[in-house]
């Protein structure tokens, strides 16, 4: 028999929220067992006292049948737990290169015996993990140049550099491709051959179906069920998050399509997207589907200033604009839900009213720039209620909420500035079931008002659902544009791949 570890009867609470209730869960060495739950239930909250973040909890942790007390990251890393956050970009450090990032552990531990480091050395045990995993990406290549997906890989390979005997992933797809999240797989597969126990949370039940022997449920902060993966099937799983059964997940947009809004012709910047071209109607969504690294976000920050234009031109309304910053961007009317929610999204140290206010803070100014704070504060609660944004009050913090809580803040600041395009990239990454489908309302609303609507998403699937028409990007272009009700997943799929 292999590890066995076991979590008895946790309970957490945090200002005005009981995160966890008698929660029980457990895993066994050598196999991938699935943590998964509507956001807000409390599966991240259980991870990160598992790991040591959170030490305030009641309950007791045992493995192979001893308890232990674990009440700080390191004391959770002794026993073997590691754990890989889906927020990459605070877990690394960027000014480090990828080997430094990988051996972080080794370098703290040597600090403390105030041992030189061996850079060479280092940069070998480095190279050497990594070409295990087949993670081809250089150890003395700087982290702030890697993209995303090689982030997260490489978070993993520093996971796994360690005696890691029990290993959290969460939401590690999330930024990866068909190809990589393949490579993932195969990782998990050979960690569960040498004794590794997984605990895999996702809200790609595909994926959990593929990889995991188990599945424990979660919902309100409370253990629903956990059963054996053949013994349950997707619906289950869907309704034991939701309490209930599940809707068609795509609404009827139903909105009225009228005159360009957007023109974008033959759009490049200095590194990815080139001689884009592509419009927008009135009451339209129109999809950009793509693999990761296809240039879809890249693209997303050119339309919105982020990035420099170097050739073609953007017109909206008839007007050309000079896009050289977010801030014009805005101002011409222009909003942008980005890819990464915690690092550009929302203001995670703010409060959640300050975050939905922080894009038209000029409709609650008086006279010599004084914010009216009551109307300000009336203005959020309404919206709050609005989106059905889960959380106590407004003066919450936004670190506070769940992932879907967290992009529905993100979007609402944009529903209040009232811009006439919306550009969403990858608005439902790390996002359940249920937020997915009330991200999906919003967007239908916004299109029957008339608002124009970029939906930039590798879920093939989602682009199917809500999109009238599609451009499909590959290395930076655009290489067709089709009626998305003429299509289908394994033409967009073609296409991405650089099919012709």
């Amino acid at each position: 028999m292999g590890k066995q570890l076991e979590m008895k009867k946790i309970s957490i609470e945090f200002p005005g929220v009981k995160a966890l209730s008698d929660v029980d869960f457990s895993v066994q060495s050598g196999t991938a067992h699935a943590l998964v739950g509507a956001n807000g239930a409390g599966k991240s909250t259980l991870m990160k006292v598992l790991s040591g973040a959170h030490v305030h909890y009641s309950g007791d942790i045992f493995i192979d049948g001893m308890k232990r007390d674990i009440r700080s990251p390191k004391a959770a890393q002794e026993q073997g737990i590691q754990i890989v956050y889906q927020e990459v970009d605070t877990a690394l450090i960027p000014y480090l290169t990828v080997g430094e990032n990988v051996m972080l552990n080794d370098m703290v531990q040597n600090m403390g015996k105030k041992q030189r480091v061996q850079w060479k050395e280092l940069h070998n045990k480095a190279t050497s993990i990594l070409e295990d995993m087949k993670i081809h990406v250089p150890s003395k290549k700087l982290v702030r140049d890697l993209t995303l997906a090689e982030k997260q890989m490489v978070l993993i390979a520093r996971a796994v550099s360690t005696e890691c005997k029990f290993l959290i992933l969460d939401e590690p797809t999330a930024p990866l491709s068909h190809t990589e999240t393949t490579e993932l797989f195969r990782i998990v597969n050979e960690l569960k051959q040498k004794g590794v126990a997984i605990i895999f949370i996702s809200h790609r039940l595909p994926e959990i179906f593929e990889i995991c022997e188990e599945i424990t449920i979660m919902r309100n902060g409370e253990r629903v069920t956990c059963r054996k993966i053949e013994d349950i099937t997707r619906t289950e799983v869907v309704e034991n998050m939701l309490g209930k059964t599940m809707d068609e997940q795509f609404p009827e947009v139903n909105a009225s399509i009228g005159d360009v809004i957007l023109e974008v012709n033959g759009l490049s910047d200095a590194e990815k997207v080139k001689n884009v071209s592509l419009n927008i109607k009135a009451g339209e969504i129109i999809g950009l589907a793509g693999l990761v690294g296809a240039g879809k976000t890249e693209l997303c920050k050119t339309l919105f200033g982020h990035t420099s234009i170097t050739a073609g031109e953007v017109i909206l309304n008839g007007r050309k604009l000079s896009l050289k910053s977010p801030h014009e961007a805005v101002k011409s009317g222009l909003a942008l839900v980005p890819e990464e929610r915690r690092k550009e999204g929302v203001l995670v140290q703010e409060s959640v009213s300050a975050n939905l206010t922080a894009a038209s803070l000029g409709k609650f100014c008086k006279t010599f720039s004084i914010v009216d704070r009551k109307a300000e504060k009336e203005k959020a609660k309404e919206t709050i209620a609005s989106l059905g944004i889960k959380t106590p009050s407004g003066e919450v913090k936004v670190e506070n909420l769940s992932g879907g809580n967290q992009q529905k803040v993100a979007i609402g600041k944009w529903l209040m500035a009232d811009a006439d395009v919306y550009i969403f990239d990858e608005p439902t990454k790390g996002v359940d079931v249920g937020a997915k489908k009330d991200i999906f309302e919003l967007i239908a609303k916004l299109a029957r008002n008339g608002k124009a609507i970029i939906y930039a998403s590798s879920e093939l699937s989602e682009i199917m659902g809500i999109t009238n028409r599609t451009y499909v990007l590959y290395d930076g272009s655009t290489v067709i544009e089709l009626e998305t009700s003429k299509t289908n997943e394994e033409e967009l799929l073609f296409y991405s791949t650089g099919g012709k």
